[in-house]
């Protein structure tokens, strides 16, 4: 098979990362794999695969003529088989693009929490967690479901991590949290924020260092949050090292890793204890008991909205504390990890769905019949948006009525 992966982004982060892991597989099984998407910090890693980085537009939240254009060329000059698009932005320029014009097959793969209404149901779909797989095959006649997966030969504990914590200047009895992330608002600012303030309120006492790895258009209010915490302790509690194209450094010097989605299944292939991170206030603890909730949710949740610092600073406590514990659960999750998420069975069962795809070629009139319904929402959602842009816009005149 000639499988083109299309991306709507080449920044750092979980779906990016997946989708380029896995087609590194499918070449290792002897499938030809190409990578399409905007240039960014993850085109080293196509490199390194071995794989073919073919560059597209910017892709924003509007359908982009040029991207169907491009697709259109790379599938006639690269006699693509099967395009499988992660996200929805990359779908839709693929399923108006090759899919209506030439009747190119589409995989979709969507790892956000949500499904939006526009992503044509017709398609084949997967998803990454059992939750959103329950959800999706009461809308869709075909839903997969994929767990994120992770190279566990890559990803794994380190003997030894002395050199590495002397590196980033871990002092020796320090307990170190690490959280790696994209800095940004949707998913992980509240988050983020909140793990600075816990160890503001805790770090001197537990000895607790943090280190937040990651860049993105939130870090100047992390940093800014990070300096008052700083400030109010005779040394450096919170740390953020900036973006690291590969970060499993930061990963080996932890002794707890905070982290959702990706980031959550890579702590724990270094066998650390994780604190999985949510929104509105969301942390727990990975533990025997807590396991089976997140194997069928997905490593993310929904909290209360209530003291999500308190909630953190409760956990860590008591964690940083007692290495006995923090060493089982490490063990708890590199077990899980290598049982259940490893990126060979993955890749084995992606080939699996696209040689059922490719099974079924569709004429041009199911093409249009699969895309009818989406361009309804679709234009429902476009609506949404620019009235949301309309709004921001408008600004009330400045001074008021005269005449008084």
């Amino acid at each position: 098979m000639r499988i083109l992966t299309c991306l709507h982004t080449m920044e750092i982060g979980g779906s990016q990362i997946n989708a380029i892991e896995i087609a590194g597989q499918m070449a290792a099984l002897g499938h030809e794999a190409f990578i399409y998407g905007p240039p960014g910090d993850l085109q080293p890693m196509v490199e390194q695969l071995g794989l073919e980085f073919i560059p597209g537009p910017a892709k924003g939240p509007r359908l982009s003529q040029r991207s169907m254009a491009i697709l259109r060329r790379t599938i006639r000059e690269r006699r693509i088989d099967i395009m499988h698009a992660y996200e929805w932005a990359p779908a839709m320029d693929a399923a108006y693009g090759p899919f209506l014009t030439a009747g190119v097959p589409l995989v979709v793969t969507v790892l956000s929490p949500t499904v939006p209404d526009f992503v044509p149901k017709r398609f084949p779909l997967v998803v990454g967690v059992k939750e959103l797989l329950e959800i999706e095959q009461r809308r869709r006649c075909e839903v997969y479901l994929i767990e994120p997966p992770v190279d566990t030969v890559l990803n794994a504990p380190v003997a030894d991590n002395t050199e590495i914590r002397a590196r980033f200047g871990v002092k020796d009895d320090q307990v170190v949290v690490v959280a790696v992330a994209r800095l940004v608002a949707d998913l992980k600012r509240e988050g983020l924020l909140a793990a600075v303030r816990a160890v503001g309120a805790v770090g001197a006492e537990y000895n607790l260092r943090l280190f937040i790895v990651g860049d993105g258009p939130a870090r100047a209010e992390i940093q800014a949050l990070a300096d008052e915490v700083n400030a109010e302790h005779p040394e450096e509690r919170v740390t953020l090292t900036g973006q690291m194209f590969d970060p499993r450094d930061a990963y080996a010097m932890a002794d707890i890793v905070l982290g959702m989605g990706s980031s959550a299944l890579r702590g724990m292939a270094f066998a650390k204890p994780l604190v999985v991170q949510g929104e509105d206030a969301f942390w727990q603890l990975l533990t025997p008991e807590s396991l089976p909730k997140f194997l069928e949710e997905g490593w993310y949740s929904r909290g209360d909205g209530v003291d999500g610092p308190g909630k953190l600073a409760a956990i860590l406590g008591p964690l940083s504390q007692d290495p006995a514990l923090r060493a089982s659960l490490g063990e708890l999750g590199r077990s899980v990890v290598t049982e259940r998420f490893s990126l060979a069975a993955a890749a084995r069962r992606q080939a699996e769905i696209y040689e059922s795809v490719l099974a079924r070629r569709r004429p041009p009139a199911q093409r249009v019949a699969a895309l009818a319904h989406p361009t309804f929402r679709y234009a429902v959602f476009r609506a949404a948006l620019t009235r949301q842009a309309i709004r921001r816009t408008v600004r009330r005149p400045v001074g008021g009525r005269s005449g008084r």
